[in-house]
């Protein structure tokens, strides 16, 4: 039960942030937070990771959808297995920011981002995230960890 409270949560909370930079903030507008280590702004990200995909945004939706269901999938065969912590919370993590951006793509069109990091190297500078891309990406880390455990 708390790995679907960690993914509602995750969900949740970044609907709730999408819905106020979308209401909130500018396109191009950027703020500074955390002394300058976080830079805040609003980007629609109209392909997946660095806008790969941009022209073939139907392709990109189905893909999202489709993995969306292969790990919810896994996710569902582990719930009734004993241990696994690491693995459960990683397709946890992993579905949450997912099904966030999955269904951003399906109902917005596009990702909303809204941080980059307040680094000197402005390729990563210029690289906007949300807490969802973290999400799937700590997932997945653990999701490798997890599955050599057992």
């Amino acid at each position: 039960m708390i790995y679907i409270l960690l993914i509602a949560g995750i969900f949740g909370a970044e609907l709730g942030i999408k819905n106020h930079v979308e209401k909130h903030r500018k396109e191009g507008e950027e703020r500074p937070a955390l002394g300058g280590a976080l830079l805040l702004r609003k980007y629609h990200n109209r392909g997946a990771f660095l806008d790969m995909g941009e022209r073939v945004r139907p392709l990109v939706a189905f893909v999202s959808v489709l993995l969306s269901l292969v790990m919810t999938a896994v996710f569902v065969m582990t719930l009734g297995s004993r241990g696994s912590a690491i693995l459960k919370t990683g397709l946890a993590l992993l579905l949450g920011g997912a099904y966030s951006n999955t269904y951003d793509r399906l109902r917005r069109k596009y990702v909303v981002d809204y941080f980059s990091f307040g680094v000197k190297w402005q390729k990563l500078r210029r690289v906007v995230f949300n807490l969802s891309d973290f999400c799937i990406a700590v997932g997945a880390m653990m999701l490798v960890l997890g599955s050599g455990t057992e």
